[in-house]
C-alpha cells in the first residue's frame, strides 16, 4: 500500500504539472488538442479531477502511516515484555526478598470462633 500511495502522490505532481505547462503554453498546445479557448467547465473538470486523485493519495498515506503506528505501538509492547523479562533474569529474588502477604486484620478485628470455642464464655 506504501507504493500504491507513493504512485498516487507522483501521478498527481505529474497531473498538474502538465497543466500548468498546457496553461502556459496554450496558445501553442491549444490548438493541437482542438480547444479554441478555455472554458470554466474544463477548468472545474481538471479541478476535480485533480481533487479525486489528491484526496485517494491522501488516504492511501493515512492509511500507510496509521497502520505503520499500530505496528510500531505492538513491538513496543514486545519490547517492553522482554525488558521486564530480561531484567527478573538478571535480578533474581531470594525466598527472603519475596513480598510477605500483607495482613489486612485491622485494629478492632476480631478472630472467628471455631466449633468449641463459641459456646463458651471467656
Amino acid at each position: 500500500m506504501q507504493k500504491f500511495a507513493k504512485f498516487l502522490q507522483i501521478l498527481l505532481l505529474i497531473f498538474f504539472g502538465l497543466f500548468l505547462i498546457f496553461f502556459i503554453a496554450f496558445e501553442t498546445l491549444g490548438g493541437w488538442v482542438g480547444m479554441d479557448e478555455i472554458s470554466s467547465d474544463n477548468m472545474v473538470t481538471i479541478m476535480l479531477i485533480g481533487f479525486i486523485i489528491f484526496l485517494a493519495s491522501w488516504l492511501f498515506h493515512y492509511l500507510t502511516v496509521s497502520g505503520l503506528a499500530s505496528k510500531l505501538e505492538k513491538k513496543e509492547l514486545e519490547l517492553n515484555k522482554v525488558k521486564a523479562k530480561v531484567y527478573d533474569l538478571e535480578h533474581p529474588q531470594t525466598e527472603e526478598e519475596k513480598v510477605k502477604p500483607v495482613d489486612t486484620k485491622k485494629v478492632g478485628d476480631v478472630e472467628p470462633k471455631n466449633e468449641n470455642e463459641k459456646y463458651t464464655e471467656d
